[in-house]
């Protein structure tokens, strides 16, 4: 597969007509398609914003031309997997080819505003696991021209179909973080999403991710593999630190954060994370080639598809810096 660099477009810190301009930027400097997360509310209050994305993604679809991915949503508390898989048909019948459909496990920070009961990580897997047989099911009965039903542990639905289907149901990427989630993946999913990490952790992911795809009969060569990076660049080292800190402090906490309800929370949280807390979790530095460096390692490491994050508010200086100084310099 062919390496593309993508936007990582975050509603949590701006406006959604904002994000679709830096979006339509960003591409017109050479990046390559656009991921945007389903959030309900941001990590701090500061970042101030929590745009609903399927609003904005269908926006990104008429403004710009590459790919669109919800990366990621959560088909388990907020949403029934049945209304997922009618979002994620709707956009890939308006854009052929563009929208892939990304998935987790999700976090209370956004699925506990429905007021459900919020389990631990294996029944929050278990459930995503079977919203996505849901999912597929939708998709496949559908493009049949027939009708589906469904009733498991968690979830029901009743017969009925997709009545607004693309030529070519959408791919199912999951995101994971841990052996157990990326096996699973491999045998259920069309492809692994992942952040940031020690390289020899992602190269565990990516093995066991690649014997559930070949205990599914499928080749893995086959399968895509998106990464999502958080980074620090500014015009000085001072600068990148002080957005790190301040914008995006969620990226220097070292623990779970699935279980914590409010940006009010993380904000508290926030005040004991230290510069030397995004060792290994962010790059901060206002030297492009340290930033392409670090990306290499990835490319090396055999994503297809990565997209970027640029944590400050400089997004258009960021975005024309990286343009000229390591877009073009990544090596495949």
């Amino acid at each position: 597969m062919d390496l593309t660099i993508g936007y990582a477009a975050m509603l949590e810190q701006f406006h959604p007509t904002e994000v679709i301009a830096l979006a339509e930027h960003a591409e017109s400097k050479g990046f390559s398609g656009v991921m945007a997360a389903d959030h309900f509310q941001p990590w701090v209050p500061a970042q101030g914003h929590s745009a609903f994305v399927w609003n904005v993604l269908s926006a990104l679809g008429e403004r710009t031309r590459g790919d669109l991915g919800p990366g990621v949503t959560a088909p388990t508390f907020r949403w029934h997997p049945a209304m997922v898989a009618q979002a994620s048909a709707t956009l890939a019948a308006m854009y052929p080819g563009r929208h892939w459909l990304g998935l987790g496990s999700g976090e209370a920070l956004n699925e506990h505003v429905t007021a459900q009961y919020w389990p631990e990580a294996p029944e929050r897997i278990n459930r995503m696991f079977e919203a996505i047989d849901i999912i597929k099911k939708l998709f496949a009965a559908s493009l049949a021209g027939k009708d589906t039903k469904h009733s498991g542990q968690f979830y029901k639905h009743e017969s009925t179909r997709l009545w607004t289907m693309p030529e070519v149901a959408p791919e199912i990427l999951v995101a994971t973080a841990g052996p157990v989630t990326a096996k699973r993946a491999g045998k259920h999913a069309d492809g692994l999403i992942t952040v940031g990490a020690p390289l020899e952790k992602i190269s565990m992911l990516f093995g066991k991710f690649d014997d559930g795809v070949r205990e599914s009969g499928r080749d893995p060569q086959t399968m895509p593999k998106v990464l999502q990076l958080h980074m620090s660049w500014a015009e000085t080292d001072e600068e990148a630190l002080a957005n790190a800190m301040t914008e995006w402090p969620n990226g220097g906490m070292k623990f779970p954060k699935a279980d914590i309800r409010s940006p009010f929370d993380f904000e508290q949280m926030a005040k004991l994370v230290r510069p030397e807390d995004f060792e290994g979790r962010l790059v901060i530095s206002s030297d492009p080639d340290v930033h392409r460096a670090y990306i290499q390692k990835f490319v090396d490491l055999g994503f297809d598809r990565i997209y970027l994050h640029n944590v400050g508010r400089n997004q258009r200086e960021w975005i024309d810096t990286f343009s000229r100084d390591v877009l073009p310099k990544l090596v495949r």
